[in-house]
Formats: structure tokens, C-alpha cells, sequence
């Protein structure tokens, strides 16, 4: 793995100048708010996390989880932590495996910025999509339970949980390539691409027809989850700060994108021998998502493939933004915003694929 997967994402460190914040006042506003809060209170910051910092908060008697803004400038829309803290909350109520949320602040005077404090999940996560301290037996339940999640995830009732409100449902491509163009074209520091140019006009014209709508969590990874510390069980999907109503597919392709990445841009098993690991081939993954939902099959796959690549450039353009103007929350965002021209690159090689 390259400078991106476990070693520069694994664990904490002290908090980094640029995202210090009054500790005391922070442990004055659990103190009032957080059930069962008992200091003294010692704040680390977590290595990954390329949008919303990330904290671990370590008291005598249990640790706790802290997400908030970025300090300084950001994009209209991003950075929403109260919408995090919302489908948490909701998601937990009805079983779907997430931490608990805590508390939310919305009182910018408190450290700076909103953010919200969670249970802290003790389990493992998988940096790398190969699941290397995995066993070749045990391997494919491993997989299976990331797609039995986002199964579930696809099939909540979201009405009935109180987030009709969440998103808009319908429309769902022609919005998100609407939200993330105007990103890239208003992020002038982070300069054009031309083969995202290219996508910008081919993706609206290509959209297939058919709407569906459902929760989506919007970056649903291996290493966005945290796994039973001896089990192939997930125990919680973290960062969910891109989700919203949208279509299934767009979330399901993004995550079996995977066997497309290249392992040193984001967790993939781009050319990773799979049979050899023992892990179920794209055909397969597909396969087994299709039967949990109730589809014969994925017609326009590789479209769908196309505009996750887009989507994913997009983001990363936004990090080499932040990165630029100083507000990149991860100390390794640098790496992420160099790939940006080869992630670009296999976005327009999938749209090209489509034609």
C-alpha cells in the first residue's frame, strides 16, 4: 500500500497546529451534554480523514469520537456534520450498524466550528481491500458482509425513520453531476482538468433512464467500516457525510468499484490477483447484491461506473483545493491530490467504454 492505506491512516496522533481547539471548553460543553461524561479529558487526532477532522477524546473511564467542520473557508454545502449526526441517529434506531451519537453543537463559540461526539466502535479496520490479515477461508465472508450492508442499507424505509427530507428523491444523476461540476468549476485554485471536462459534458447526455431512490451513503469502502474484532461482521459504517437520498446503484457501483481501483488512489484490488486470494470475482459481488435486492441483473453498469470515477475526481479536485489553501484535515491529502490526473484519467477511460 502506498502512502494512503494503513500506516498513513491507522491510529493517532497529537492534534495538528492547524486543528487545535480550547480542550477545556470543549470538556465544559460534554460535561453539560454528553450522559455519564467524567474528565480529566485528553483529545488525539485520528491520521485519516481527508473532509471533516476527526478526534479521539480518551477521559479515564471510556473514549469517544469527534467530528467537526474544518476550520477556515469551505465549500457551500460540505463539511455537514449535523446531517452526519442526523443519519446516525436515525439509522441506529432501526438496527443498522453505526456509533451512537452522543451529542451534537451547532455553537461555533465551543471550539470553533459545529460538530457532533459519538460512541467510539472498538473493532478492526481494513485499509487495504485485500483483507491481507484475513485467511483465504475466511475471506469471502468477509466480502459478503460488506454486501449484505449496503444491501440493508439500500432496503431501509427511509420515510419511516423520519428522513424524507434527506435528499430529494428522483433526478438523482443529473443533480449530482450538477453538484459536483459546479465544485470543480468554482474551485479555481484547484485549476481544470481536461478530461474532466470532458465527462462534465458527455455524463448529462448518458444518464440511463429509470428512477429509484433509497439511502446512500455515498463513499461506502472497506476502510469505511469497522469489523467485529475476531468476526467477518460489520459493526459500523463510518463517514457519512456524502450521504443522502439518491440511487442505489450509483452507491452500490461506487463500493464494487473496487475491483477496479488501483490499491494505491483509494482501497482496490485493481490488478490484484483475486482468485488467488480467494476473493468472489465483480461478476459474483454483483451477483449476490442483485439476489439480497431482488434484481435480475445491473443494466448500464459501466455507466454507472463512469460517473463514480467523475465523482470521485471531483473530490479529490476539492481536496487539492484545501490542500492549497492550507485546510486539508489530513496530514496526507498531498498524496490524494496528486493522484488526481490518473483518477480523472480512468474516469474518462470509463466513460469512453460506454460508447
Amino acid at each position: 500500500m502506498s502512502g494512503v492505506g494503513e500506516d498513513a491512516n491507522a491510529g493517532t496522533t497529537a492534534v495538528r497546529d492547524t486543528y487545535r481547539f480550547d480542550e477545556d471548553a470543549l470538556a465544559c460543553w460534554m460535561a453539560a451534554h454528553v450522559e455519564g461524561y467524567a474528565g480529566p479529558l485528553r483529545v488525539e487526532q485520528f491520521k485519516g480523514g481527508q473532509s471533516n477532522p476527526t478526534y479521539k477524546l480518551v477521559t479515564p473511564g471510556r473514549f469517544y469520537v469527534l467530528r467537526r467542520k474544518p476550520p477556515g473557508d469551505t465549500l457551500r454545502g460540505a463539511h455537514a456534520v449535523d446531517r452526519e449526526a442526523r443519519i446516525l441517529t436515525a439509522l441506529g434506531g432501526v438496527g443498522f450498524p453505526v456509533a451512537h451519537v452522543l451529542g451534537l453543537c451547532t455553537d461555533e463559540s465551543v471550539i470553533g466550528s459545529w460538530f457532533y461526539i459519538m460512541d467510539m466502535v472498538e473493532g478492526r479496520i481494513f485499509w487495504d481491500a485485500t483483507f491481507p490479515t484475513v485467511s483465504n477461508a475466511e475471506r469471502p465472508a468477509y466480502f459478503d458482509a460488506m454486501n449484505a450492508t449496503i444491501a440493508q442499507l439500500h432496503g431501509v424505509d427511509y420515510a419511516a425513520i423520519g428522513l424524507a427530507d434527506y435528499g430529494k428523491p428522483g433526478n438523482y444523476f443529473a443533480r449530482q453531476i450538477g453538484r459536483w461540476t459546479r465544485q470543480y468549476l468554482e474551485d479555481a485554485d484547484a485549476g481544470r482538468d481536461a478530461d474532466m471536462d470532458a465527462l462534465i459534458a458527455w455524463l448529462p447526455e448518458n444518464i440511463p433512464a429509470g428512477e429509484e431512490s433509497s439511502i446512500v451513503h455515498g463513499d461506502f469502502r472497506c476502510d469505511n467500516m469497522i469489523f467485529h474484532p475476531t468476526e467477518p461482521r460489520v459493526l459500523a459504517v463510518l463517514d457519512w457525510e456524502l450521504s443522502t437520498l439518491g440511487h442505489p446503484l450509483a452507491d452500490f457501483a461506487y463500493h464494487a468499484m473496487m475491483y477496479q481501483m488501483p490499491p494505491d488512489i483509494v482501497a482496490g484490488l485493481g490488478g490484484v490477483d483475486i482468485g488467488a486470494l480467494n476473493i468472489p470475482d465483480e461478476a459474483d459481488y454483483v451477483a449476490a447484491y442483485c439476489a439480497r435486492t431482488g434484481r435480475s441483473g445491473i443494466p448500464n453498469w459501466d455507466f454507472y461506473i463512469a460517473f463514480n470515477y467523475f465523482r470521485l475526481a471531483a473530490i479529490f479536485h476539492g481536496i487539492r483545493g484545501r490542500v492549497i489553501r492550507g485546510t486539508a484535515a489530513s496530514a496526507h491529502a498531498r498524496e490524494r491530490a496528486k493522484a488526481l490526473p490518473r483518477l480523472s484519467a480512468l474516469a474518462r477511460r470509463s466513460m469512453e467504454t460506454c460508447r
